[in-house]
């Protein structure tokens, strides 16, 4: 349990990321992809479902015991929770309502992000879009681990205890190391946040907000639909940055498994990610790809060459970005 990791720094490379170039390919080659942008027309229902469904659970667990709370935020309503941050990255791209209506897309992130119990949807989207932007940038790219993260979590024992800090290291990375300005958007996410939080303390009581507020976290470190994390730019295999998975877990997490065909085409809907794959096969099928999220945690924890600094990384430099390019929410086109 203390063995440490091998790497002592991040797998740093001078080459563009992949994404880009492989979209020219696949759009040059078959056009017809372009038929699948658009929005998932069916993402209020969605999100209303799962809205539904945490609330018919607040009423029920508000005089369960402790334990069964506990068990339940685990098992079932952190699995919602994770399910509607899944949808929160979809709706960050605008796959809600398309990108004609960018302030419907933040108010139906706003709604969903109620179940959360902590705001994160307004936020996200400022630092999720620069993640596509800037892959891998050292300055630019707030879903790369830390140096300060690399250096405390580097033996297989710490590494579980990174895990189970991986909520925390998402929500506080950006604030350190890349903080911006507050937003209104982000004010009002935090206002209707709290107002739910206290109408569900007011009329369910306590152990109904414990249960949403603990699940968030449970279902974002160690917990098998949390393994996405892991599995989506950490190097499994050198050379490659980017992985998907195909496994069970994507009927609940919007196809996010499907995470080189979302980098390659991010104004596709996760409902209609699968079809990427069936008509440009030859562009995902001999790439390395996870087969399952729990074993991705296992792998994480256990393989000394895998940990925080085993991800690919550039050194920051100006990447020149045509607002031409750009649609009014600040999204990159659909090409």
């Amino acid at each position: 349990m203390g063995s440490s990791v091998s790497r002592d720094d991040f797998e740093w490379t001078y080459n563009e990321e992949p994404h880009a170039s492989r979209r020219k390919l696949i759009l040059a080659k078959y056009p017809q992809m372009k038929e699948l942008f658009g929005h998932d027309s069916n993402m209020v229902y969605k999100v209303g479902f799962m809205l539904t469904l945490q609330l018919i659970a607040c009423y029920f667990v508000q005089d369960a015991p402790w334990p069964v709370i506990i068990l339940l935020a685990y098992c079932f309503g952190g699995v919602i929770n994770h399910a509607m941050m899944t949808a929160i990255h979809e709706i960050s791209h605008n796959l809600a309502f398309w990108t004609s209506r960018p302030l419907h897309n933040r108010i139906l992130g706003i709604v969903g992000n109620v179940i959360i119990a902590v705001p994160i949807s307004i936020s996200f989207k400022k630092y999720h879009l620069e993640h596509h932007r800037y892959q891998g940038n050292e300055e630019m790219d707030m879903d790369l681990p830390s140096k300060m993260e690399g250096v405390l979590f580097h033996t297989t024992f710490t590494k579980c205890i990174w895990l189970l800090l991986q909520p925390f290291f998402y929500a506080f990375r950006p604030l350190f190391l890349r903080p911006k300005p507050v937003t209104g958007l982000e004010i009002i996410n935090t206002a209707v946040q709290i107002a739910f939080d206290v109408a569900i303390w007011y009329f369910l009581g306590g152990k109904s907000l414990a249960y949403l507020m603990i699940g968030t976290p449970l279902a974002m470190g160690a917990h098998p639909v949390a393994g996405h994390f892991i599995s989506e730019h950490y190097m499994f295999k050198k050379g490659y940055e980017t992985y998907s998975y195909y496994g069970p877990l994507n009927a609940i997490t919007f196809n996010a498994g499907y995470h080189n065909e979302h980098h390659d085409f991010p104004n596709i809907p996760g409902c209609r990610l699968p079809k990427v794959r069936e008509i440009a096969p030859e562009f995902y099928n001999n790439l390395p790809c996870h087969t399952s999220w729990t074993r991705v945690l296992y792998d994480f924890v256990t393989d000394p060459d895998i940990g925080p600094y085993a991800r690919v990384k550039r050194r920051s430099r100006p990447i020149p970005i045509n607002p031409a390019n750009l649609d009014v929410d600040g999204d990159i086109k659909a090409e």
